[in-house]
């Protein structure tokens, strides 16, 4: 024999693949037999695996060139003629993304999992019942919501779309309205860098009035066209017709109570559009509706509604009434002059289409690099 070391070959994929494509058939069998258990459950953890797996054999071939995309052509191959239709060498793409994206978000299971788990599948020991036993705690959405968080680039703001869709259950399409209408960037610009962050670490947080605010107030779904005639009867109706999409929009917490409420004092009888309960501020929130420009009149009667409830009808174990006006045009010189330094009266635009994503992600951009960082509590 020569005296010279003989280097060790990598694996290539013009070599068999048969362990690895044994491995991941015995994966997704065992995994379908509990599906019954959580399908969307068990379709997320199995998915994050079989990146695991995809990751894990593509390093033995020391990253060369061109090397992972062969593994995953050949392997859609045989998985797609031993398993069926999933496996496209695209939708691996997704899989192995999913797992790079999110083994830094379950860090300790992405450690641990290889040595808890069998080697293959068997009666006694199911790979299904294993996988959802660890990673339930951890992926909570269903594929097809992670599959569209990947596509958002920023890691915060798709961090705050995971919290919100798990906390707020939010379907697929409700996921996609919320990111169309921009609510990350409509609640980020009302903050400092450290409530941004908050954002992106826990969601939306409702501690106080201010955290319930969006400006504007985005109401494409009423299906109002800017550009023509309405009157605000009109506009308070679309609203009560889409009351549990409203609700949404508002945020966390609101429940309806009723709509052209009436109070009567002096034998006079006043009106408000609409009255909500925010059970996490534990207040009443009114809501007044103008077509148009806001006036100093608008708020003095917001004032005097706010005055009643607090007066008349909120508990004594209840916080302060709050009072939005949601109007078309907002002129916040008057907003300031009229009311109160330490008032809980708001006023907040509407507009009746989608916003640019682009344009407020630049008012985000811009907003950061002149708002100074917070200081840190000592």
């Amino acid at each position: 024999m020569s005296g010279k070391a003989v280097k060790a070959k990598s694996p290539t994929p013009d070599e068999p693949i048969l362990p690895l494509v044994q491995e991941i058939r015995d994966l997704v069998r065992s995994a379908r037999r509990a599906a019954a258990q959580n399908v969307n459950t068990l379709q997320v953890v199995t998915n994050f695996e079989i990146g695991r797996r995809i990751v894990e054999y593509e390093q033995k071939g020391l990253r060369r060139a061109g090397y992972g995309e062969r593994v995953l052509k050949e392997l859609s191959l045989r998985l797609t003629r031993e398993i069926g239709r999933g496996f496209s060498e695209r939708n691996l793409k997704y899989i192995r993304r999913f797992y790079l994206e999110y083994r830094e978000t379950v860090p300790q299971i992405a450690q641990t999992l290889s040595a808890q788990l069998p080697a293959k599948a068997t009666t006694e020991t199911p790979i299904g019942q294993t996988l959802s036993a660890q990673f339930t705690p951890a992926f909570t959405l269903s594929w097809s919501h992670y599959l569209f968080l990947m596509t958002i680039d920023n890691r915060d703001e798709r961090r705050f779309y995971e919290i919100e869709s798990r906390q707020n259950q939010w379907s697929l399409s409700e996921l996609k309205r919320q990111f169309n209408s921009g609510i990350y960037e409509r609640l980020a610009l009302s903050r400092d860098k450290k409530g941004v962050k908050a954002l992106a670490d826990k969601g939306q947080i409702i501690g106080n009035p201010q955290d319930v605010l969006k400006d504007p107030y985005v109401l494409e779904f009423l299906g109002l066209d800017e550009n023509t005639h309405y009157s605000e009867s009109d506009l308070e109706s679309a609203i009560i017709d889409k009351l549990e999409t409203f609700l949404l929009e508002l945020g966390k917490g609101f429940l309806f109570e009723a709509r052209q409420k009436r109070f009567t004092f002096d034998a006079d009888h006043y009106f408000v559009d609409l009255v909500f309960y925010n059970r996490l501020l534990r207040c009443y929130v009114l809501i007044d509706l103008k077509i148009g420009k806001i006036t100093h009149e608008n708020l003095g009667q917001m004032q005097m509604y706010v005055h009643y409830y607090d007066r008349e009808v909120k508990l004594p174990d209840e916080n302060p009434t709050v009072g939005i006006i949601l109007c078309r045009t907002k002129n916040d010189a008057l907003v300031r002059l009229t009311l109160p330094e330490k008032s809980n009266i708001y006023a907040s635009q509407y507009q009746l289409y989608l916003p640019s994503k682009e344009e407020l992600k630049q008012k985000l951009i811009e907003w950061s690099e002149t708002v100074p960082d917070t200081p840190e509590a000592a």
